[in-house]
């Protein structure tokens, strides 16, 4: 049988994954916006508006008069955020939101709990797939690993330390028990994307920024200086609570070790730091399919199981394979 081969656009899907991401931190940043202008119309007190006001109501008039006649009621389509929203009339809601709400009140909520059943059936398709396609701070923690990246190759010292990965499964622990105890869902004080809504909308709507601002700088410089992308892969709770559901996603990546020639280019584009090369991608990966655009030799595929295969050895392209089959051809060789 012939050596597999992945379909010719899974190395590309990485560019869509960037443009899903664009499209959502547009949105965040868009919304505050759209509330504003809606206040402005339904008060209509246009003249009563400082210069700077009617400049933004015209500027928004303009770039939504092709698609309402009614703002103040149609714009209502898209509200809230990555945290919890409406899109079109479907209410959605992150796991984590509602996994506190119900840990702070200390009992089911059904319409808000109905609310993360799709993404929770996503996350149990494809795993971690928020992290890596959806989640606004994703965008800015991958700018900030180039940043990093350019960083070290003008001489500066970058983090790259490693600890427990269930560190971050302590922290969703904990963040549920002193919801409960508390009575507030204090883990939106420190999850990334609820943090990146909410300050949008401070800076943009506000005119300034909260004190999440800081604790997101934060993350930022932890990823630089301490460990890269350690925010996500070490503390982050919602990232703990989709990799417990991704656990045994049913699409997934896998290495085709006939085409593999061990480059190792995969495991270095790794946001996580997982391994592909030895096919330990286990339930961190968030399916970002970095590795596919990576490999020169179109050797990662999706393919549909509840586990990683298990460990192949070394590529059959790569040096030590080839090698330890030339000396065992070699020998078999031999009178």
């Amino acid at each position: 049988m012939g050596t597999p081969k992945p379909f010719f656009l899974w190395r590309h899907l990485n560019k869509l994954r960037w443009l899903s991401l664009s499209i959502v931190f547009a949105m965040l940043v868009a919304l505050p916006f759209m509330h504003v202008y809606q206040t402005f119309t339904a008060a209509h007190a246009y003249d009563l508006l400082a210069p700077s006001e009617k400049q933004l109501y015209d500027v928004m008039e303009t770039l939504t008069a092709v698609f309402t006649e009614d703002p103040a009621e149609d714009l209502d389509a898209i509200k809230g955020n990555t945290w919890s929203g409406s899109f079109f009339g479907l209410q959605l809601s992150d796991p984590l939101a509602v996994a506190g709400q119900m840990a702070a009140g200390l009992k089911v909520y059904a319409p808000f709990l109905l609310t993360a059943l799709i993404p929770v059936l996503f996350t149990l398709l494809l795993g971690r797939f928020f992290c890596g396609w959806i989640c606004p701070a994703t965008l800015l923690y991958e700018l900030n690993t180039n940043v990093s990246t350019w960083l070290s190759r003008l001489g500066f010292k970058v983090g790259n330390r490693h600890f427990d990965r269930r560190l971050k499964y302590a922290v969703l622990g904990v963040g549920l028990l002193l919801s409960a105890a508390t009575g507030s869902v204090l883990m939106a004080a420190i999850y990334p994307p609820a943090i990146v809504g909410r300050e949008l909308y401070y800076a943009f709507a506000l005119g300034g920024f909260g004190a999440g601002t800081l604790f997101f700088v934060g993350t930022l410089l932890f990823d630089t200086l301490v460990a890269r992308r350690g925010f996500c892969r070490y503390v982050c709770p919602g990232g703990a609570l989709y990799s417990l559901l991704g656990r045994y996603r049913l699409v997934r990546i896998r290495r085709i070790a006939e085409s593999c020639n061990d480059c190792a280019k995969c495991n270095a584009v790794c946001e996580f730091g997982l391994d592909p090369l030895r096919d330990h991608f286990g339930q961190e990966c968030n399916n970002c399919t970095a590795c596919i655009a990576v490999c020169p030799t179109q050797a990662m595929t999706f393919v549909l199981r509840p586990t990683d295969i298990p460990e192949q050895g070394p590529g059959h392209l790569g040096k030590q394979y080839l090698r330890a089959h030339s000396e065992k051809g070699s020998i078999d060789a031999a009178p």
